[in-house]
């Protein structure tokens, strides 16, 4: 299996995609703790369908260190008992923000209240950020049908 298309042969796309990119490298570097990040990023894959950063941000969970257990549960996270209020707070904000046009007011009020319960402002850049960068590396994906499954933990970054 092909992606349909090679976003790096062209030089306005490739461009464009260094910049997310470089987005998506500089959260890194935030107060969010990086499991958050990665079941965020987890979170938002499984509903948009994307099997290549499903495949990606398990793996590079796993390697940081993340339990299978916590990773096979991100899908049911309401009725799992695995997860932090934080952490829950912040998957519930990335399913509202992920299905934004299931929503004609957008992300309700009470979901950025209970995440700005658990997260200061700088954290709650970042996991707005998070969000917002997975969704747009999770639409190219999907878009040009990008393959997965020989990802390999740590190969892009």
């Amino acid at each position: 299996m092909n992606a349909r298309l090679n976003v790096f042969a062209s030089p306005v796309a490739a461009k464009a995609w260094k910049h997310i990119i470089a987005a998506g490298q500089a959260l890194g570097d935030s107060a969010l703790p990086a499991a958050t990040r990665e079941l965020v990023n987890l979170r938002a894959s499984q509903i948009n369908g994307c099997a290549g950063c499903i495949d990606m941000h398990t793996k590079d969970a796993t390697a940081a260190g993340e339990t299978q257990v916590r990773l096979h549960m991100v899908a049911a996270w309401r009725e799992a008992t695995v997860f932090t209020e934080a952490e829950r707070a912040a998957l519930e904000l990335t399913e509202e923000a992920t299905r934004i046009a299931d929503a004609a007011g957008g992300v309700p009020d009470e979901v950025w209240a209970n995440a700005a319960k658990h997260y200061d402002e700088e954290q709650l850049a970042a996991l707005v950020t998070q969000i917002s960068v997975i969704n747009a590396f999770n639409r190219l994906n999907v878009t040009i049908q990008q393959p997965a499954g020989d990802y390999q933990p740590g190969q892009h970054g």
